[in-house]
């Protein structure tokens, strides 16, 4: 005989499947927009600059002398990894640069295909202050850097390129998660401030075996990596 107990109990357990497959679609969305391509940009929530096309280093600078750091170009993944991490991370708004000045140099050594531009330009804009907030920081003289302590493929990375189709991933593609500290400096009623705060992301990039350097593909959420 069913008791009400019983079917309580069934609900729980349904429940708990139910949560459970949530959270494993919810794991793989960090490289879902790697694997199945940029969403369309109609989609997209719009940002500090319409990822819908990527701007040229030359057309997005800013009318003055100072040009924003470049990307190092390497074959070796974890040393091009660092190299883009650290370019991600360094910006001064006392240089008469914009944040799309330095949003230009990660873009240049995007995707060749262009396939993963517009997703890159989205993912870059997130990672920088807004024009808003660039002109509230200008300021205050602030500056930022960042400090890697640690790097590394994740396991997860491994599993996702188990369960692409061929051809689905380019050619040499990896993912490295980053770890490290983010500086920034400035100025406050003319004392000179500074905060350090742990950051963690994976950059999702590709080494092509004839290549003269690797490229950048997709970037995760900061403090949201691949594990």
């Amino acid at each position: 005989m069913k008791t009400f107990s019983d079917s309580r109990s069934r609900v729980r357990r349904y429940a708990l499947i139910t949560a459970a497959i949530v959270l494993v679609l919810l794991a793989g969305v960090g490289v879902y927009g790697l694997l199945t391509g940029p969403t369309p940009p109609a989609a997209r929530p719009s940002a500090t600059t319409s990822p819908s096309v990527a701007p040229s280093a030359s057309a997005s600078l800013s009318p003055t002398a100072a040009k924003p750091p470049a990307v190092k170009g390497s074959r070796d993944p974890d040393v091009f990894a660092r190299n883009l991490a650290t370019t991600v991370f360094t910006w001064d708004t006392g240089s008469g640069l914009f944040p799309l000045d330095y949003s230009a140099s990660i873009l240049a050594v995007g995707d060749p295909t262009g396939m993963e531009q517009a997703g890159l330009a989205s993912d870059v804009a997130a990672y920088l202050p807004s024009r808003e907030q660039w002109v509230e920081l200008r300021k205050h003289a602030t500056r930022q850097s960042l400090t890697i302590t640690r790097t590394y493929v994740p396991e997860a990375w491994g599993e996702a390129v188990s369960q692409a189709a061929p051809g689905q991933l380019p050619s040499g593609a990896t993912a490295i998660t980053i770890q490290g500290t983010r500086h920034r400096n400035g100025e406050w009623d003319g004392r000179p401030v500074s905060e350090d705060l742990p950051v963690s992301f994976t950059v999702f990039i590709a080494c092509p075996p004839k290549a003269g350097s690797c490229y950048v593909l997709r970037l995760s959420q900061l403090n949201n990596p691949l594990t």
